[in-house]
């Protein structure tokens, strides 16, 4: 198995949350991440999810980091995928971005 980076883990979970047509400050909800298993997002931009072990669980570990505690993952309007870092609540709880903004 080749080194696993947590970037393209986050990133194909972002992809899944963010795919969907957002609704009008609809109340944020958990990400379900299933545990054993990998998430993907690839050069095409394409999303998967693998099945993982543990045997090589120190490989995979090498190179990979934590995503930061506050952390944004969002596509932009030409499809490619960001990340960032910050404030995107209001003071009331209410999401910063929303459509109403």
């Amino acid at each position: 198995m080749t080194a696993f980076s947590i970037k393209p883990f986050a990133i194909a979970v972002a992809l899944g949350a963010f795919s969907a047509p957002a609704l009008a400050q609809a109340p944020a909800t958990p990400w379900e991440l299933k545990p054993d298993t990998g998430y993907a997002y690839d050069k095409e931009g394409k999303t998967f999810s693998y099945k993982m072990g543990t045997s090589n669980a120190g490989e995979l570990l090498k190179g990979a980091k934590k995503v930061p505690k506050g952390t944004l993952f969002f596509i932009g309007h030409n499809g490619q995928l960001y990340m960032r870092s910050g404030p995107y609540l209001e003071g009331d709880g209410k999401f910063k971005f929303g459509p109403d903004q």
